[in-house]
């Protein structure tokens, strides 16, 4: 019924092909919003199990999925919502072995992971792949979100360029207010719809921050940097790394 949708766009949400990697706080709105929106195949890759601590702020998984795989848990939601939509599995962990044969077959990529080894290793493979993707990083009480063209605007290594030292990893593991990742999660789906149906403004070249204690939201200017070990022309990658955790 929106004017700038219609049927054709509804079309093209059906033969989209978007992944979600991880399926947790960040992937339960992604997933759930992908599927009503009747994106045609949404792959799911995670290879955590549910615990009743996630429950808190992963609303796509139940009391009864403890102990279950949660791309199991998901997938069985999301058909629930929407049965005719086509759900690939991958119960592994994002690696540079098996980061590009996967994310190679899908349109838009959603980085919903919770550790910045993760984080860096999909900004280098959709550069490489030049797949467009979300990013998004929450805690405590904040949460953040960008959109990401390669080659065409700011990646993640041109806004943050290399992952905190070890030790600092700890700061990240201090609790998060459960409703936080569903608030940006709920962004990156609207950002991946809006990407298929060319639709609107993307979060590029732009940070979007959250304080869910003041409700404030900022957006924080993010300039392609010419010389980013991962984009650049004359410096970029050509081959995946692994990072620390």
């Amino acid at each position: 019924m929106l004017e700038d949708v219609g049927e054709e766009g509804q079309k093209k949400l059906d033969s989209a092909k978007v992944l979600v990697i991880g399926a947790g706080g960040l992937g339960s709105p992604v997933c759930l919003y992908l599927a009503a929106a009747g994106i045609g195949r949404i792959g799911i890759l995670d290879y955590d199990i549910v615990e009743v601590s996630n429950l808190q702020r992963q609303i796509i998984h139940a009391t009864s999925d403890i102990g279950k795989a949660k791309i199991s848990s998901a997938q069985v939601k999301m058909k629930n919502l929407n049965p005719n939509v086509r759900i690939d599995t991958y119960f592994e962990k994002l690696t540079t072995n098996n980061a590009l044969p996967i994310m190679q077959n899908y349109d838009f990529i959603i980085d919903a992971t919770d550790n910045f080894a993760s984080k860096f290793l999909i900004n280098d493979a959709c550069v490489l792949l030049n797949k467009p993707f979300s990013h998004a990083g929450v805690l405590k009480y904040r949460g953040q979100t960008m959109t990401i063209l390669p080659h065409e605007s700011a990646c993640f290594a041109c806004a943050f360029d290399e992952p905190p030292a070890k030790e600092l990893n700890a700061i990240f593991r201090a609790g998060l207010f459960g409703v936080v990742p569903g608030i940006i999660g709920c962004i990156q789906a609207s950002e991946a719809i809006k990407y298929i149906l060319n639709l609107g403004e993307l979060l590029t070249n732009t940070l979007l921050t959250m304080d869910i204690k003041t409700m404030n939201f900022r957006k924080v200017a993010i300039h392609k940097n010419p010389d980013c070990r991962v984009c650049s022309k004359e410096n970029g990658i050509k081959e995946l790394k692994t990072y620390h955790e």
